[in-house]
């Protein structure tokens, strides 16, 4: 017993309650955070099992609301920048303008501040309802106490600089930390004595059913339900409530759903075949109960509610939507089996009632209603605006504008006209200028000259049309609601490039994954760093000492260099040693393959959003960063670089430019 405990080795006993059932495998090991004493901890309850047993939440504090709110103002301005540049920069302030003060910083000098902490386009897009999320906030010093507390429950076998260490790199997010502390609990040697003497291990699993902070423990109907131990802090007992309590609660509640149907379907069939009150399918010719039939509106045919499931999902994920679906009336066609084709149809309510049955019905009901309206919108002949990210699809307002304003000519530009033709009228170049409008008007008395001409006009109002009201188009479905650029079809990060190099956008993604897969933070300041070559001890500006490897705080007067391996080695040797188990001072992370990993990671991410593979050019150009360009641009003369951008510009550039030119 006294072993177990010193070893700090996760503990393997059951719930506490008493039961005369026997134990089940899905038991947990139970952390029992040390919870601070406070008045109302006698009526708080030490197991939660239902959200009105959660305490209300205490007011936050005014420094921390600030706080949160100068994060929002910063996440608002500087879209692009990740939310933990904002808290390091909070977090070094004084709070006299310190809101200012930062502003002013990273629009005259980001780099220095940001290194490379860049937000990319799927980080911008996964929460698109709030700026910053909860885990990137500002924490409470309660808050912090209580994860602090159950961290050091959780993992004996750690000291406590490395999981101070660990909890400010997640910004002290449980959940977040957990699985970074569950891998440097298994290389520990406390762990490695306690896995040769007891065979446990600490549970690595993601899944909320096998979580030590889960108990089963025994309601009054004898079920088994899922309780969290409390740990002291109201808001960190309602956070893990939610994100593991309330995922088995409703997994528990559809599985208790789907049993008591099943239950009353077999007493009903077994009822009415007693009784010969079963109907015959007019389909499969099975014998089913009346609840479980549906009728067509022709003939009356009775069908059972497995031959529609079957007819509605091969219609969707096979190859019977044009001979099964009724695309006008949104209906299924009448599957019976008679001498003469039936012409009725089955409903679209009957035909949510029998999907709903199905396991995966609402997933393929909401897929029918889809392609129901991609076929109503195909069919009305209008333009359409799609959504790069999923299948919603709207009219274009441009087409079908609602009380628009008509574009009406430039009146201001009208003196600028004259002065201009009285320029050119006096100029040399006036007869070869009076040529050339001449063989433009022959030109147009050409119809295929004219058409082309005002093709490439409309097709530039169009676009004028669209600059004006804007290319950022927001999807309605719920289940997406991302923002995309209706020119280039790209995800939406202000401010906007239309047409940016995805390869630039590739090579920024790779660095920062893998910059951020190797920065260690400091505990003390939360000053993100990497070890780029020395020893593993690392001294923060702010004085924080701390070891590479293992995380831990060696600034006390009898750590130092002695928490590492004394034995003689060369300098730089980083193998370990085969006579102690301290952390070798020129021990390596493996970060070749750590980097390895996160490159791959981010070019997976790429490949996915972009649907298709690097090609040998590109690869060439990830590696070194020369393009393929290789060719010198021709040198224009005086009057070529007077033009915009340096350049002759093409047919749609000229069209763009008398458009915006005449037009208001």
């Amino acid at each position: 017993m006294f072993l177990s405990g010193f070893l700090g080795a996760p503990s393997g006993r059951r719930g506490s309650f008493k039961s005369n059932k026997p134990r089940s495998s899905r038991y947990s090991p139970e952390v029992s955070p040390s919870r601070p004493r406070n008045p109302d901890s006698s009526s708080s309850p030490e197991y939660l099992s239902d959200e009105s047993q959660l305490q209300p939440a205490a007011p936050t504090p005014q420094d921390i609301l600030d706080l949160n709110n100068n994060l929002e103002m910063l996440a608002a301005l500087f879209p692009d920048v990740q939310i933990e540049v904002f808290r390091e920069m909070l977090s070094s302030f004084s709070e006299e303008s310190r809101l200012f003060i930062i502003t002013d910083k990273l629009l005259k000098n980001p780099g220095l501040f940001v290194k490379g902490r860049r937000r990319t386009s799927d980080d911008a897009s996964s929460d698109s309802n709030t700026l910053v999320s909860r885990t990137e906030a500002f924490r409470t010093a309660e808050y912090k106490k209580a994860v602090r507390s159950l961290a050091m429950q959780e993992f004996k076998g750690l000291s406590r600089s490395s999981i101070d260490a660990v909890l400010s790199e997640s910004n002290y997010s449980y959940l977040d930390a957990r699985p970074t502390l569950v891998d440097l609990s298994s290389k520990s040697w406390k762990f490695t004595i306690s896995s040769m003497f007891f065979r446990r291990r600490p549970v690595t699993s993601t899944e909320a059913e096998t979580h030590p902070l889960i108990i089963w423990r025994a309601s009054d109907d004898g079920s088994m339900v899922p309780t969290l131990k409390a740990t002291g802090s109201v808001e960190l007992d309602r956070e893990l409530f939610e994100e593991l309590i309330m995922p088995l609660k409703q997994r528990e509640q559809l599985s208790r759903q789907a049993s008591d149907r099943a239950l009353a379907i077999s007493i009903l069939t077994e009822e009415a075949e007693t009784y010969e009150a079963t109907y015959e399918c007019s389909c499969c010719y099975s014998d089913v109960i009346f609840e479980e039939l549906t009728t067509c509106d022709a003939d009356a045919h009775l069908v059972c509610f497995h031959c529609v499931q079957h007819s509605i999902t091969e219609a969707i994920f096979g190859q019977g939507w044009q001979r099964s679906i009724d695309k006008e009336m949104g209906a299924l066609r009448c599957p019976a089996v008679a001498s003469i084709e039936c012409d009725g149809c089955i409903s679209s309510e009957h035909i949510h009632r029998a999907m709903r049955e199905e396991k995966n019905g609402e997933e393929i009901i909401r897929k029918f209603d889809q392609r129901l309206a991609e076929h109503g919108l195909l069919s009305s002949g209008l333009p359409l605006i799609r959504c790069p990210f999923c299948t919603y699809a709207e009219v274009d307002e441009l087409y079908v504008p609602a009380n628009s304003p008509r574009l009406k000519i430039r009146t201001s530009n009208i003196p600028n006209f004259i002065i201009v033709f009285i320029c050119l009228v006096l100029s040399p170049v006036y007869f070869p200028l009076l040529t050339f409008v001449l063989a433009c008007f022959v030109l147009c008395l050409n119809r295929s000259f004219r058409g082309y001409a005002s093709w490439h006009l409309r097709a530039a109002l169009s676009r004028y049309q669209r600059r004006r009201r804007g290319l950022k188009f927001t999807c309605q479905n719920p289940s997406c609601a991302r923002s995309s650029c209706i020119s280039c079809s790209k995800a939406w990060v202000d401010i906007h490039v239309c047409h940016e190099s995805s390869l630039v956008a590739l090579r920024t993604q790779v660095e920062l994954a893998m910059s951020m897969a190797i920065k260690r933070v400091c505990p003390r300041c939360n000053t993100s760093f990497v070890k780029t070559a020395g020893c593993n001890k690392l001294t923060c500006p702010c004085g924080y000492k701390m070891c590479y490897v293992c995380r831990k705080d060696i600034g006390t007067p009898t750590e130092g260099y002695s928490h590492f391996c004394q034995h003689f080695r060369p300098e730089g040797d980083g193998r370990r040693c085969k006579e102690c188990n301290k952390c070798n001072l020129w021990e390596t992370e493996n970060t070749e393959e750590i980097l390895r990993k996160a490159k791959q990671e981010a070019e997976k991410r790429w490949r996915e959003s972009e649907r298709r593979e690097l090609s040998d050019a590109e690869k060439a150009y990830l590696e070194d960063g020369v393009g393929p360009i290789g060719r010198k641009s021709l040198r224009s003369g005086d009057l070529v670089q007077l033009l915009p951008g340096g350049k002759i510009p093409n047919i749609e550039e000229f069209c763009d430019f008398i458009i915006e030119t005449i037009f208001v």
